[in-house]
């Protein structure tokens, strides 16, 4: 098993910081075949052998992932393009 945890400040408006949250999740559903739901500020996701969640704060979006066995083999590669993308989507640009 292998933990992932990535922080990644941002000055979006709660709304823009939901809207760049659902982008990252729908790049993790496509890419890893997840199920997606909020629970008030938290988008939670799952299938098996990968577990997480996705916190808004007010000036921080905070990813943790709990990889399974097989996906734990990834757990840097998968890392690095989950960084990417939340730097991406939560600049506001």
């Amino acid at each position: 098993m292998a933990d992932i945890h990535i922080v990644q400040e941002h000055h979006l408006t709660h709304k823009k910081a939901r809207e760049a949250a659902e982008k990252v999740a729908e790049k993790l559903a496509e890419e890893f075949e997840l199920t997606c739901k909020w629970d008030e500020d938290v988008l939670h996701f799952e299938r098996g052998g990968v577990s997480g969640k996705l916190t808004l704060h007010k000036h921080k979006a905070e990813m943790k992932l709990k990889l399974g066995f097989m996906f734990s083999m990834f757990a840097s590669t998968i890392e690095e393009k989950v960084t990417e993308k939340m730097k991406k989507v939560f600049a506001g640009k």
